[in-house]
C-alpha cells in the first residue's frame, strides 16, 4: 500500500505514499501487533509507527523538510486505562506507561528513526480524521521550508475510558459509535506534498463517528488502486 506514484486529492495536495494496518479487528487484513522497543500492551504506538515507517521507507524524504501530524480522538486510552487501574489498585507506578500514554512519545521515536527535524503535532479531533489531517497538511505546506507532510490517524477499540467518551458524545450530538473490539486498533498514513494540478472541489464527507479513520482508509485504497492501474499500463 505504498508507492512513489502521485494521487491528486480534492485539495491542492497529492498522495506520495500510503499505508494502512489493522490489528485484532477480526478482518482478513489484520496483522500481528508489530514490536516497538519501549512500548508495551497497547496497539496505539506500534500501529502508528508501522504505517508511518512504510510511507517513509517507500518514499524517503528530507527530514528537515517533512512535518508529521498524528490525529486520534482520545489518544492511547489502552495505556492510560492500564496506568490508572494500577494506580487505583495501589500497585507501583510504572513510568514507562506514563511516557507511552502521551501520543507525542511515538512521534519522538519516529523522528529519531527517520531523522525528522521539522514540526511534529498530535491532535484530537471530533471530525473525521482525514478532514482534520488534510487541513493541517494544507496549512503546513504554506511554509516554503516544508516539502512534505506525513499524516497519521489511529483508532483503538473499546475500553472503559473510550466507552465513557463515546457515551458522552452520543448523548450530546447523536453521533454513531464505532464497533472495534477491545484490544483492537487500526491506523492509516498518507505522505503528502503539493499537487501539480489545480484544486478540484470535493463533495462533503458523509457522517462518520467522531475521529473516524474511514476516509483515510478510502484515500489509501484509492491511491493503491491508481498505482496498480499505472503499473498495468
Amino acid at each position: 500500500m505504498t508507492t512513489s506514484e502521485r494521487t491528486p486529492l480534492g485539495a491542492p495536495l497529492t498522495v506520495l505514499a500510503a499505508a494502512t494496518a489493522t490489528h485484532g479487528t477480526g478482518r482478513d487484513e489484520d496483522i500481528p501487533l508489530p514490536k516497538l522497543p519501549g512500548f508495551v500492551e497497547s496497539a496505539f504506538s506500534p500501529l502508528v509507527f508501522e504505517v508511518a515507517a512504510r510511507c517513509l521507507t517507500a518514499r524517503p524524504c528530507d527530514g528537515s523538510r517533512t512535518a508529521v501530524v498524528l490525529a486520534a480522538l482520545t489518544g492511547d486510552t489502552t495505556t492510560a486505562d492500564l496506568a490508572s487501574s494500577r494506580m487505583v489498585s495501589g500497585r507501583v507506578h510504572n513510568p514507562l506507561l506514563f511516557m507511552q500514554a502521551t501520543a507525542n512519545s511515538v512521534l519522538g521515536h519516529l523522528s529519531r528513526e527517520f531523522g525528522i527535524t521539522a514540526q511534529t503535532f498530535s491532535v484530537s479531533t471530533l471530525r473525521d480524521a482525514a478532514s482534520e489531517l488534510l487541513d493541517m497538511a494544507d496549512l503546513l505546506l504554506e511554509d516554503p521550508e516544508l516539502e512534505h507532510v506525513l499524516v497519521v490517524g489511529v483508532e483503538l477499540g473499546g475500553g472503559e475510558r473510550l466507552d465513557a467518551v463515546y457515551r458522552d458524545l452520543a448523548t450530546d450530538g447523536g453521533l454513531p459509535v464505532p464497533a472495534l473490539p477491545a484490544g483492537a486498533g487500526r491506523s492509516a498514513a498518507l505522505l503528502l506534498g503539493r499537487a501539480d494540478t489545480a484544486a478540484v472541489p470535493t463533495p462533503a464527507a458523509p457522517p462518520v463517528p467522531p475521529g473516524s479513520l474511514q476516509r483515510l482508509f478510502d484515500l489509501a485504497a484509492a491511491h493503491r488502486n491508481e498505482t496498480e492501474s499505472h503499473a498495468h499500463q
